[in-house]
């Protein structure tokens, strides 16, 4: 039998402030929220069962002016920050996914603490109240690679982690990308894929980002293991929506992308061509994130589009910085929102 404190928890809603744990309804103090520590950036953690979750904050300070940005768990920029003038009170909603581990699902990097964790961070951050509710809206499930995870460490940067800034709540962003993971290897990794199809219900949406890591997978394998992850989605009531690669900064003497760049694979296998194949046949939706990812980076050249990766940094022409991450995830959300993906009402 579940302990009082954990019926409790998963059945009210909580205001959590200056010391005191209250049902939601009575007035929030004015003083700082109970579990909040330091000041720039200001982290507070509460205990709270793993499940979504709509967090309302009151951003602002009654004696000087603040600029405030929230990330949520392992790096996830959850909103942007915003400038508020000294005595006005600014109230924000995010909705938030909270698991253990709390970044990438094999624990790559680090499993992060229990609970949830919010972290208060630009020019000056300023905060006054937290109430945190429990509930089950729409979940957009991210399934990919490094490029797309919650990436516990800086300057690396998926455009996963980005992507709920963008998004208003009520649709809550479930990032269960894992690095190196490949088309086969999401599927057979019980927390990563089969965990993303076990909680898919009606009204979600999967998107499936792979091929930076299908060096040596025949067409016809991608082909199956896309095919089956697109009918299992369907199956358990969601929407899936394939999302082909981003291009690695890969150039040849001439200035040009190569094969490489483009997911050409050691077999020769043209991984974003298959995917779309897939999606044809299938009748799934398509992020070219490959193409308006290329058309980027060569806009910019070879010197300019270090900036989006970390080149400069790492040595690295395919992982991105968080200018870069927050880039793709714009590419993915335009495209998602030509798409009917997602709706313009859902963005922030």
């Amino acid at each position: 039998m579940p302990s009082r404190t954990a019926v409790l928890r998963a059945a009210l809603a909580v205001t959590l402030t200056a010391g005191a744990l209250t049902v939601l309804g009575t007035a929030p103090s004015h003083a700082a929220p109970a579990g909040c520590t330091g000041t720039g950036p200001i982290t507070c953690r509460y205990d709270v069962a793993p499940g979504h979750y709509d967090v309302t904050v009151r951003l602002g300070s009654r004696s000087r002016a603040a600029g405030t940005g929230i990330t949520a768990e392992a790096r996830r920029r959850v909103l942007n920050a915003v400038d508020t003038a000294a005595g006005h009170l600014l109230d924000r909603v995010v909705t938030v996914e909270v698991r253990q581990p709390e970044g990438q699902p094999t624990g790559q990097g680090g499993t992060g603490t229990p609970g949830l964790t919010l972290v208060f961070d630009g020019r000056s951050p300023a905060v006054e109240a937290i109430t945190v509710r429990p509930v089950r809206p729409p979940a957009l499930f991210l399934v990919g690679d490094s490029t797309v995870c919650d990436q516990p460490t800086a300057p690396y940067t998926g455009w996963g982690q980005l992507l709920p800034a963008r998004l208003r709540e009520g649709l809550s962003v479930a990032n269960y990308a894992d690095s190196g993971e490949s088309s086969g290897s999401v599927l057979s990794n019980p927390v990563l894929f089969p965990a993303v199809r076990s909680q898919t219900r009606a009204g979600d949406t999967v998107a499936i980002q792979v091929g930076h890591n299908d060096k040596r997978t025949t067409a016809t394998a991608f082909r199956d293991n896309l095919t089956r992850m697109v009918r299992e989605v369907r199956a358990a009531g969601g929407a899936p929506v394939l999302v082909t690669p981003p291009v690695r900064r890969l150039f040849d003497s001439a200035g040009r992308l190569t094969g490489t760049a483009w997911h050409v694979n050691e077999l020769g296998v043209n991984l974003p061509s298959e995917m779309k194949a897939v999606a044809r046949a299938q009748g799934t939706p398509l992020v070219d994130l490959t193409t308006s990812s290329a058309n980027l980076v060569q806009q910019l050249g070879v010197t300019g589009s270090e900036r989006l990766f970390l080149t400069r940094e790492k040595g690295d022409n395919t992982h991105f910085s968080e200018y870069g991450a927050a880039a793709m995830a714009a590419l993915v959300l335009d495209e998602a929102l030509r798409l009917g993906v997602i709706r313009s009402t859902q963005v922030r």
